[in-house]
């Protein structure tokens, strides 16, 4: 049996996948942006998490725990 390749789930990926493909360009997605500023971003990015998880105090964490699943859980019932 052919292996199938998975399609992104959001059209606008595909989209552009699909037209990444039909041109064959590659596109960088830092094109005409600060470097500097980039890189200042995505070390924020990569210590928000950490840092808020710190500050909660554990039932806050287990609110904002259950609040997600059930948000996951109401998307799923709603597909199918």
């Amino acid at each position: 049996m052919p292996r199938r390749s998975r399609k992104p789930a959001d059209l606008n990926r595909l989209a552009a996948a699909i037209l990444d493909e039909a041109t064959d360009e590659d596109r960088d997605p830092y094109e005409g942006k600060n470097p500097a500023a980039v890189e200042l971003g995505r070390l924020g990015g990569q210590k928000g998490g950490k840092a808020r998880a710190a500050k909660l105090t554990p039932e806050q964490r287990s609110e904002i725990a259950k609040k997600a699943a059930a948000a996951r859980w109401r998307t799923r019932r709603a597909l199918t």
